[in-house]
């Protein structure tokens, strides 16, 4: 088995490929940005590079991602990219987001062409909008209103994935050399309006939960207020804007072809996270 180096592994991806990689064998070094780094972590400082010479010791295999609250994700993943290259590694696998590819000028789509162009053994994953969203980033206006408050629309519909089946890919791809090479768009089975999301929480939690459509600006006070950095409130406010436009509506079969599994529909996450709404 491999010793493998989870960037960003207390995330909602990353603590699950953790669980995944542990279960199939293999030996995960956490990274983490504490600068009291426990047994099996290690400190990487993605903004500082500070970490960045020590933490691919001894490592075989990789998972990258950028954090969220950058809009440079090309500066903060071509460093971990350039040093896995250095360091010869087996396999590197790179999550991003659905539709980056759309223009080489995006900043997560400079980092996945170096990486392509590294001469690494590698997988570009990039999934489509977080069911865990729901349970977490939007999670306000629900406990307080029962409202759901995005500026999505009610006419667009998203093919949703659970964070556990990216993870399973992610798990999937460094555990094995079958899919070498290639990328994958990320999706649910099934695509949701969030008037249908709404329904199916309430559903579930027994809860008048409904969807309310508000427009960008309101949004963009909303994460203001969050704390989010301005440019990147308005990266938020640019990729709602192809999601109300249909962009997200797509379903591909990637995590049925790599992990076996049929994804997790969104009924069976929402009575997986009740407890997070009630």
């Amino acid at each position: 088995m491999s010793k493998v180096l989870v960037v960003g592994a207390s995330g909602t991806v990353g603590s699950n490929l953790v669980k995944n990689l542990r279960a199939k064998g293999h030996d995960v070094v956490r990274a983490t940005s504490s600068t009291t780094p426990g047994r099996d972590q290690v400190h990487l400082n993605l903004v500082t590079r500070v970490g960045l010479d020590q933490v691919f010791d001894g490592i075989e295999r990789a998972f990258f991602l950028s954090p969220p609250g950058h809009t440079n994700q090309h500066e903060l993943l071509i460093p971990l990219i350039d040093k896995a290259r250095e360091k010869k590694l087996d396999k590197v696998v790179l999550m991003t987001a659905i539709g980056v590819n759309a223009s080489d000028e995006i900043p997560l789509r400079k980092a996945e062409i170096r990486l392509e162009q590294s001469g690494v053994p590698y997988n570009i994953i990039r999934p489509n909008w977080f069911m865990q969203n729901f349970n977490t980033y939007w999670i306000k206006g629900i406990l307080e209103s029962d409202t759901i408050f995005l500026p999505a629309g009610h006419e667009a519909k998203a093919s949703f994935i659970d964070a556990r089946d990216i993870a399973a890919v992610a798990a999937a791809l460094l555990d094995s050399h079958q899919f070498d090479g290639q990328d994958f768009d990320l999706t649910g089975s099934e695509s949701l309006t969030h008037d249908e999301v709404a329904e199916l929480i309430a559903k579930v939690t027994g809860k008048p939960v409904r969807f309310q459509d508000i427009t960008p600006e309101a949004f963009l006070d909303n994460l203001l207020e969050a704390g989010l950095p301005p440019d990147y409130a308005q990266f938020m406010l640019v990729i709602f804007g192809y999601l109300k436009q249909g962009a997200n509506e797509r379903r591909t079969d990637a995590v049925e072809k790599i992990t076996g599994q049929k994804p997790i529909r969104f009924e069976q996450y929402a009575k997986d996270h009740r407890q997070a709404w009630v």
